[in-house]
């Protein structure tokens, strides 16, 4: 009898990589110094060695490319911070601190993108509102976290942790896109102690020693 094992497709292994080069050449142009408006369809395709038709069957446009991009952007982020809790082995205002310079380190890596996002989400709204809901998924885990030290009695039980969270989450994203774009990084270290001392001794109310 015949096998009915089926071979491994690659189609979708195909996919996943044409994904990624054409993600990647994105990048490309933008550290180049080319602005993601000025940025054309047939040049990403022309980069990535792809025909336009090609580019389509899998963005429905440019917009389409740059949510994907910034997907993957916060993904990576949200990953490094919520590595953090306050009572594990590298927790505490220094932990935290650590934290924020590897987010900083993070987005100064794709600082272009940032840029790219940042000019598309001031004119449309489907960038803007991806790139402010997807901040929901820190708000929550900050919150969560902030629930688990008043729970344990080493954050005050006044404080309202969602409104906390989002104190944390949105003040640190502006800083940060602020220090990637006006900064050239030799300060970044000191950027992140005073966010980790600010939150750590405010937020979190923390007596300092």
């Amino acid at each position: 009898m015949a096998s009915t094992t089926r071979r491994p497709s690659t189609a979708n292994d195909r996919r996943a990589a044409l994904e990624m080069r054409i993600l990647s050449v994105i990048e490309e142009c933008l550290n180049g110094g080319v602005t993601y408006t000025e940025l054309s369809v047939e040049q990403i395709a022309h980069a990535a060695g792809i025909s336009r038709s090609t580019f389509y069957l899998y963005f429905r446009d440019k917009v389409d490319v740059l949510l994907r991009l910034s997907g993957s952007l916060k993904k990576e982020s949200y990953a490094i911070a919520a590595a953090w809790k306050p009572t594990s082995a590298d927790g505490g205002v220094d932990g935290l601190a650590r934290t924020y310079e590897l987010i900083l380190a993070h987005y100064r890596e794709h600082a272009a993108l940032l840029t790219a996002i940042n000019e598309v989400a001031a004119y449309d709204p489907v960038v803007r509102e991806a790139w402010t809901a997807d901040q929901d998924r820190f708000v929550d885990n900050v919150m969560n976290v902030l629930e688990e030290e008043q729970r344990a009695g080493r954050t005050p039980a006044d404080i309202d942790p969602r409104l906390a969270a989002r104190v944390i989450v949105q003040g640190g994203s502006q800083v940060i896109a602020q220090q990637v774009a006006g900064s050239d990084g030799s300060d970044d270290a000191v950027v992140a102690r005073e966010l980790a001392r600010g939150y750590w001794y405010g937020v979190y109310r923390r007596p300092q020693a």
